[in-house]
């Protein structure tokens, strides 16, 4: 299969629904107390206003036929404070592959696609979240290379 990766366009909106969905079933899996089956993180009013900031870069990954089969939404940041040092970095806010096509190095062309962007702007590092218990995505971002940064740890109250 010949996969290449392109940013995202608003015609792909309808298959981004379809892998949003794919991602927020396996986190209601992992985390039923936290997450809704049923849902998506973003509409399609929100993945047009997305599409449309150059802030939030959304690639995808497309095979020889055009269909889309994987995506990284990214969000550019800049911060600094009186403790930290001033940095910039991108946040791999969602990256998924479709269940169908798993296993094929597809989120690794995604996840290094993203990387050379955040190269060619200059940021310092990549950084993501990953939910306890999807144990198959930590073990894939510790295979790229990433490390943990920090840990939010809850204590539930019910």
């Amino acid at each position: 299969m010949s996969v290449s990766v392109r940013s995202a366009v608003e015609a792909d909106i309808p298959r981004i629904m379809d892998l949003l969905s794919q991602v927020l079933e396996i986190h209601a899996a992992i985390r039923p107390d936290v997450f809704r089956p049923g849902t998506t993180k973003y509409s399609p009013a929100e993945l047009r206003r997305i599409l449309a900031d150059d802030r939030t870069p959304v690639f995808a990954a497309v095979d020889e036929t055009g269909r889309l089969i994987g995506y990284a939404f990214c969000v550019l940041k800049e911060s600094s404070s009186a403790v930290m040092r001033p940095s910039r970095l991108l946040y791999i806010d969602d990256l998924c592959v479709d269940a169908q096509v798993r296993g094929r190095h597809i989120g690794k062309l995604l996840f290094d696609h993203a990387v050379g962007y955040a190269r060619s702007l200059g940021c310092q590092t990549v950084t993501l979240n990953v939910w306890s218990g999807n144990d198959n995505a930590q073990a894939f971002y510790l295979k790229m290379g990433m490390r943990p940064r920090s840990v939010t740890m809850e204590y539930p109250l019910d």
